[in-house]
């Protein structure tokens, strides 16, 4: 890839400067991935853009994260905070084993070190309103793909940047709602429920990670960067199975159905004698063990429940019978039986409960050590490591070392820093 900055930022003593040389562990690191190498410049804020660039690093990428002077807004969703009270544990969960500087972007001076960090870049990540990179001169088609022919650029908005509602901002609710997702989510008669976690934002980020790694592989034999265009508005529509697959087949418009599945019984919550507890029984073995197990073995039997469209058809009629059965057990008791009998089945855990189960830890998914306690990675590899997690950092914690590995002298970094360039005057 070309090092050569934007030219409007050349200039005089600035000719030294090498913006490869931000990424200065990129070259060094070992045992952390396979994308150690990867230069990544995370220029979004929020949510999918920064989880992103989050996966990326946890496979050894480094990352370097900018942040404006006002900082990205999650560090102020909390309680609760962490690092003093400076940011929210929000903050921390998407931003982690990232570098951080801040620069202000609306000023030529912050423009111009952008610009040195994009000449060092393997990707980009950004989820700006759109035209905002082309307004500060940093159009991809018309400008970075020239400048920097291998370079990866992902763009994240709510609806594309051109349609009917290009260039319309996207939230995660909005697109659960406008997406089709809230209408199938709840009880047939309640309301439309947004989903308890951010799904849309999270599916985006996935995927958009896909996408990189796609146009990283295609890279290795073409030799080109592209664009990868990702929208919160694709990612909602993809995950509408099988509910979109079903008004195609049917024509029948999908309602909610609760906690229960939309064509296979039972598959729901019932009430144990301790708490809540789900079962899933999708195929007549499974349905003919969980009859066995709960003592009930005569329903198997019946016509009624003998397939699972007829169980589909007389729904109501087997949840009163089960969650009779079901009421008398113990959730862990339950899940025990029901595991040997080869059911899918467990207890509805709490969050607390979730992570510190045996499983989970012996997953290694929830790590607690002294330098980081948190949700560990969730991609395992037989062969190639990943990075252990670092905990993210403070705004701009990195800015004057990251400028002075790019050449940038303590004078320029300290007049800048005067005007507020790097936030905080």
């Amino acid at each position: 890839m070309s090092i050569t900055p934007p030219a409007s930022a050349v200039t005089g003593d600035e000719l030294r400067i090498d913006g490869r040389a931000a990424w200065r562990a990129a070259d060094t690191a070992t045992g952390n991935g396979v994308l150690t190498g990867l230069r990544v410049l995370d220029l979004s804020r929020v949510l999918a853009g920064p989880y992103t660039a989050q996966m990326l690093a946890d496979q050894g990428a480094e990352v370097i994260k900018v942040e404006a002077p006002a900082g990205d807004e999650t560090r102020a969703w909390g309680p609760p905070f962490v690092d003093s009270g400076t940011s929210s544990a929000y903050y921390g969960s998407l931003n982690h084993s990232k570098e951080n500087i801040c620069l202000d972007l609306s000023t030529p001076e912050g423009r111009e070190v952008l610009g040195h960090l994009i000449s060092g870049a393997d990707v980009i990540i950004e989820n700006f309103k759109a035209g905002t990179m082309a307004r500060w001169g940093f159009d991809f088609d018309t400008v970075l793909t020239q400048r920097y022919p291998r370079l990866i650029y992902c763009r994240i908005t709510g609806f594309g940047v051109d349609g009917p509602m290009g260039g319309l901002p996207g939230y995660d609710a909005v697109l659960q709602s406008f997406g089709g997702l809230m209408s199938i989510n709840g009880y047939p008669d309640g309301n439309p429920l947004r989903v308890g976690v951010p799904i849309v934002d999270i599916v985006t980020a996935n995927l958009a990670a896909n996408g990189i790694l796609l146009a990283l592989l295609e890279r290795d034999r073409s030799g080109y960067g592209q664009l990868v265009d990702m929208a919160l508005l694709d990612a909602v529509i993809s995950i509408l199975h099988p509910h979109a697959a079903n008004w195609v087949a049917s024509g029948s418009v999908p309602q909610r159905t609760g906690d229960f599945h939309p064509t296979v019984v039972p598959y729901q919550v019932f009430r144990a004698a301790d708490g809540d507890f789900f079962v899933s029984a999708a195929n007549n073995r499974q349905f003919r063990s969980l009859t066995e197990t709960l003592g009930v073995p005569e329903l198997a039997d019946e016509p009624r429940f003998a397939s699972n469209a007829q169980r589909y058809a007389h729904r109501e009629e087997l949840v009163a019978l089960l969650g009779e059965r079901i009421a008398t057990w113990p959730r862990a008791d339950l899940a025990a039986r029901l595991e040997q009998a080869g059911v899918a089945a467990s207890a509805v855990n709490t969050v607390d409960e979730a992570l510190q189960s045996a499983q989970t830890r012996h997953r290694n998914l929830f790590i607690e050590a002294p330098d980081y306690r948190g949700v560990g990675v969730p991609i395992s590899l037989s062969r190639s490591p990943h990075r252990r997690p670092r905990p993210a950092v403070v705004r701009g914690s990195d800015t004057t070392a990251v400028l002075r590995a790019m050449g940038y002298s303590s004078e320029r970094i300290a007049t800048w820093r005067s005007a507020g360039i790097f936030g905080d005057p």
